[in-house]
């Protein structure tokens, strides 16, 4: 048995829905996921900020530092790597990141969870 349970691919939306360096909010499987659109790139990450316990990573500030994409949270402004969900600002923190792709013009989510 592994530490991670992998779920099925939910469809989301359409890849038109996603602005480009801006934050979507998004219910999968009852699971509240951030979802953004960098470029080419697109990340899935929990919605839930670990450090304020609020949902609000997909209205965060997105950037990049060092040329690691990155999305600043709304409230206390820490920032997370959106391909890790590692925290710059912070050691030890870290922001659940799930997986997502685009087929056929439409946005999948697959979420991962501890078991």
């Amino acid at each position: 048995m592994t530490d991670m349970m992998t779920l099925e691919w939910t469809v989301v939306c359409g890849l038109d829905r996603l602005d480009h360096e801006r934050g979507v909010a998004a219910l999968v499987d009852g699971v509240q996921v951030a979802l953004f659109r960098t470029g080419d790139e697109l990340y899935a990450v929990a919605n839930l900020d670990p450090v304020s316990g609020a949902y609000v990573m997909s209205r965060g500030i997105v950037g990049s530092r060092g040329g690691v994409p990155t999305v600043a949270s709304p409230l206390h402004k820490q920032v997370y790597d959106l391909r890790t969900g590692h925290c710059l600002d912070l050691p030890g923190v870290t922001l659940p990141v799930h997986r997502i792709r685009c087929r056929d013009g439409l946005v999948e989510v697959r979420l991962r969870q501890e078991e």
